[in-house]
């Protein structure tokens, strides 16, 4: 073990680690074929997804360092969000349009407020001023990205709430308004790679190709495990009694999202604020407009479609979410209250979700 460390140049907590996924994975796929309790199989496979979101941060990084934070926050974001893929596709074939519609609207508002807000914390207390300092550019374009999917979203819900007659074609218009959002996606995002300034810091600490074995190998666990995850879910929530939505929005998008959550924070507490604020932005971003729009168009052989039709409560935070982070972070500096802020407003949309 020792050699194969000095050979690949993995720490040995990283090692350690990665070994854990590993046990973390079997488990779940032991206790989810032995007909263990639905809770436990839940809470060790949801264990194993956020494990193998770490393992696909880790290999993402080591590739990213041959690049800008550019290229490193949209690459970190583009795989991290793998588990998240198959758990709406998951919960789609089960039935799940609620959880699957949750887990996607419940990533944009973790990562926006409660991972971005940690992240502003951690990022202003290790400033020596206090005032965490970034580029303006992904934030305001974070921002314009989150409002057009917003508004989508938005009208789709007010037609079915008043029903128009817009309300009888939701799946027709959410396939429309999955293309444009598909297509403000790209073309702002090749720009915005060719804008790259530069290598980040730090070194590549394994080869390139041991980085994409990585990340095959983690891409397919994270299909297995999520396949147990979702087959636990409505088992578990019957028994813990809480709502789909609260399952969606907390639960399935915390333990999808952990990239984010870990990643983020901890490159805000390295002082690595650009990249730290890349991943996150280029995470929501991603989210809104293309991972969901995308898994509406492949959701469309299914008996039960993914569509942009979700309840007026998670609209309203959608939209005031896109309002406080762009006059949080617009400005390309945040202080530690602002931080809390945000945080505060996850913690409020959590206790409503679990009410709702």
């Amino acid at each position: 073990m020792p050699a194969n460390r000095k050979k690949t140049g993995l720490r040995r907590f990283e090692v350690s680690a990665l070994a854990l996924v590993a046990l973390a994975s079997i488990a779940a796929g032991a206790l989810h074929y032995s007909g263990a309790s639905a809770v436990l199989s839940f809470a060790v496979a949801a264990v194993a997804l956020a494990g193998l979101a770490w393992t696909v941060s880790f290999a993402t990084e080591q590739v990213g360092e041959r690049f800008g934070p550019a290229v490193t926050g949209v690459l970190q974001s583009t795989l991290g969000n793998l588990p998240e893929f198959f758990v709406v596709i998951f919960a789609l074939s089960a039935g799940e349009v609620v959880v699957a519609q949750m887990s996607l609207v419940g990533s944009v508002l973790a990562n926006a407020l409660l991972v971005l807000g940690l992240s502003l914390v951690a990022g202003s207390f290790r400033s020596e001023d206090k005032v965490m300092r970034f580029g303006r550019r992904l934030p305001n374009d974070t921002a314009t990205l989150l409002l057009v999917a917003v508004f989508i979203i938005a009208l789709v819900g007010v037609s079915v709430a008043v029903g128009g007659g817009a309300a009888h074609h939701v799946k027709a218009i959410s396939v429309i308004g999955a293309v444009c959002l598909l297509a403000v996606y790209l073309t702002w995002v090749f720009p915005y790679l060719r804008s790259d300034a530069g290598p980040s810091r730090g070194q590549a600490r394994i080869g390139f190709a041991s980085a994409v074995a990585m990340l095959l190998g983690a891409g397919v666990g994270a299909a297995f495990v999520s396949d147990w995850f979702v087959a636990e879910l409505r088992p578990t929530i019957d028994r813990l009694g809480v709502s789909a939505a609260f399952a969606g929005i907390v639960i399935v998008a915390i333990a999808g999202n952990a990239v984010e959550n870990v990643v983020g924070i901890t490159l805000a507490w390295k002082r690595q604020n650009d990249l730290a604020i890349s991943v996150i932005k280029n995470s929501v971003s991603q989210v809104a407009v293309f991972l969901f729009p995308l898994l509406v168009l492949c959701s469309l052989p299914f008996a039960h479609a993914l569509t942009f039709s979700i309840a007026p409560v998670f609209i309203v935070a959608l939209l005031l979410t896109a309002i406080a982070v762009w006059q949080i972070t617009g400005d390309g500096e945040a202080t530690l209250f602002e931080g809390v802020a945000l945080v505060a407003l996850y913690v409020i949309l959590a206790a409503v979700t679990l009410y709702e």
